[in-house]
């Protein structure tokens, strides 16, 4: 059975006719074009899927994509829009994006928080990202990355 939703992605409206138990991964990948949230583990256990849903970080993978209707989503391509922010510039500059699976929803994850706190504590920083999971960095460069764009903020 399908059903039809207008969801709120990046600052535009579209309206999209999905089955019923389409995830709003699987909307924003497969119907809509944008790739940056990535499935991992597809249990919300790794975060590559995170996005922004009303300010607040969430696995799009356990979300169904209905549930976002009349929310307003932000994906890691409308976060960039006007180009590269100081968060995403810092991801590279400090080597965070090693083989980049992780990076979009780790950088969505930390820029919730940033919304949130402007002025977070690196255990803070630790607590936000502990729902990313990252198997080549380590985490250090995550970590500098996000104090190194708190500096230029």
């Amino acid at each position: 059975m399908k059903i039809d939703i207008t969801l709120r992605i990046n600052g535009r409206s579209c309206t999209l006719s999905v089955p019923a138990k389409t995830t709003l991964l699987e909307a924003l990948r497969d119907h809509l074009g944008l790739v940056g949230a990535k499935e991992g583990c597809g249990k919300g256990e790794c975060g590559a899927c995170t996005v922004l849903v009303d300010g607040k970080a969430v696995n799009s993978c356990l979300m169904l994509a209905a549930q976002a209707e009349g929310k307003e989503i932000l994906t890691i391509e409308g976060l960039s829009q006007g180009g590269p922010t100081p968060l995403q510039r810092a991801f590279v500059e400090e080597g965070a994006v090693q083989c980049g699976y992780c990076t979009p929803g780790m950088i969505m994850s930390c820029e919730a928080l940033l919304r949130e706190n402007p002025n977070p504590s690196e255990e803070e920083i630790k607590e936000a990202i502990s729902g990313n999971l990252c198997r080549c960095t380590g985490y250090i460069k995550i970590l500098r990355a996000v104090k190194k764009a708190l500096e230029e903020r």
